[in-house]
């Protein structure tokens, strides 16, 4: 009698009407991080209404298509795992400084085409390197993900960065309802309800909003039902030496936060990253950053916000994310659904965002529980990593009198901290023991991911 092979939970396909409802939950979890690239570079340049509207809608159809090509792959593109694709922060400073100082937008876009040609060029030798991420860096640097992401989640439930009512105790009033929400159907409501138990949360949320006064659709109306973009609409790119050389760094450091996603989401769905899996992953995040050069938007990676929920639901499933990539596409093609969207209030996002990524620093803690941290130096590459990890996220402006290169690595806490714990990491359990000094366990320390 023939036996079939179980299908892993990453690979499974739920029922439609649970695909609808976990995949929109995706899309509402990231929205307004990814529109907010956009908004920043567009504003600093002092783009025109329109322009910036077609900037969004440009940004939230590449999303979609990276998002589907990283979660269903094709030949060596792809790490097949349940990963949404966004526009990432640590390109915006350089972007803008490109942008207002060295050749406007068509400067910025032959940088990210570059960009993105070097990270699909380089993910061979980024997975080569796997072996510098045992538990104790992985562990560490999810930690220090979700450590990152939280003041972020405290900005939306405060009402949103640089917004007029910032801190109104209404706002917070209204974050804390939705995290209560959130809560609720975790704990009381029947296994599917608590899945969306963050969807279920936000749209209770929005309900309440609207009541009060929080929203505000104005927006909607002003845009078009149907958008289209199309190739290299604000020029042709341009290609300037120093726009390169600043778009090089942050192609590092993207790979880098990356590597670090891409792994926490591995162990959060019991499939570990492989050397050749995680070279797949960083191929398709350069590709859509060519993509995103030649349509109008910015580089792309991996978002943390939704390595959070997927800990925190425990759907698993690639095909969840798919779905969220097609909302993402349809949304970039019509614009009004997307200021529906984009109407729901920061506080609403706030009160879903502090679960969420509270979730991934909980998941770092998980993950460091296999290492062992007796009569050995590990507690130490720890404290110092998440040290040097949370700083420029608690002191923004540390490293102000620095290089710009320095800033654009060391200002991502998620890549500061990842270079520091691996490189402690070596220094204390990969170097021979001097003297009287412990020798590490190896395995605790240098635990190879499981293949």
């Amino acid at each position: 009698m023939a036996t079939t092979t179980p299908v892993h939970p990453v690979d499974e396909v739920p029922p439609v009407r649970q695909l609808a409802a976990f995949g929109l939950q995706h899309v509402l979890a990231m929205y307004a991080g990814a529109v907010a690239v956009p908004l920043i570079v567009g504003g600093a340049m002092k783009l025109s209404a329109a322009d910036l509207a077609y900037l969004i809608t440009a940004d939230l159809l590449v999303c979609g298509i990276a998002t589907l090509i990283q979660c269903i792959g094709f030949w060596r593109f792809g790490v097949r795992l349940p990963i949404m694709q966004g526009c990432t922060f640590a390109a915006v400073s350089p972007m803008v400084l490109i942008g207002t100082t060295g050749g406007g937008l068509p400067a910025i876009y032959g940088s990210v085409i570059i960009a993105g040609l070097a990270i699909a060029l380089l993910a061979p030798v980024f997975g080569r390197l796997l072996r510098f991420f045992p538990p104790l860096v992985t562990g560490t640097v999810i930690l220090i993900i979700g450590l990152s992401l939280l003041p972020a989640a405290g900005n939306w439930a405060a009402g949103g960065q640089g917004s007029k009512d910032f801190g109104e105790p209404k706002n917070i009033a209204l974050a804390a309802f939705v995290l209560a929400v959130v809560l609720g159907v975790q704990r009381f409501a029947p296994a599917f309800l608590s899945r969306i138990a963050v969807l279920i949360g936000m749209a209770v949320g929005l309900v309440a909003a609207v009541v009060f006064g929080f929203t505000d659709f104005s927006g909607v109306g002003d845009a078009d039902w149907v958008g289209i973009s199309t190739p290299f609409h604000f020029g042709t790119p341009t290609f300037h030496a120093s726009a390169i050389v600043s778009m090089l760094v942050v192609a590092l450091v993207t790979m880098t936060e990356t590597t670090g996603d891409l792994i926490a989401v591995g162990e959060m769905t019991d499939r570990k990253i492989e050397p050749r899996s995680l070279a797949d992953g960083l191929r398709a995040d350069g590709l859509s950053t060519v993509l995103g050069g030649i349509f109008n938007t910015f580089p792309y990676t991996a978002y943390a916000q939704n390595v959070g929920l997927v800990g925190m639901t425990r759907v698993r499933s690639r095909w969840v994310v798919a779905v969220a990539g097609g909302i993402l596409v349809v949304l970039g093609l019509l614009p009004k659904l997307g200021a529906v969207v984009a109407a729901i209030p920061a506080p609403v996002l706030g009160g879903a965002g502090l679960v969420m990524f509270g979730t991934v620093a909980a998941s770092g803690l998980r993950t460091l529980t296999q290492v062992d941290f007796k009569d050995n130096h590990n507690l130490t590459v720890v404290a110092v990593s998440v040290a040097v990890g949370v700083l420029p996220v608690g002191v923004p402006t540390i490293y102000a009198q620095f290089p710009d290169w320095f800033q654009t690595v060391m200002n991502s806490g998620i890549s500061a901290g990842c270079l520091t714990a691996i490189v402690l990491n070596l220094l204390f359990n990969h170097l021979p023991a001097k003297g009287s000094s412990p020798v590490t366990a190896p395995s605790a320390a240098v635990q190879e991911p499981a293949a």
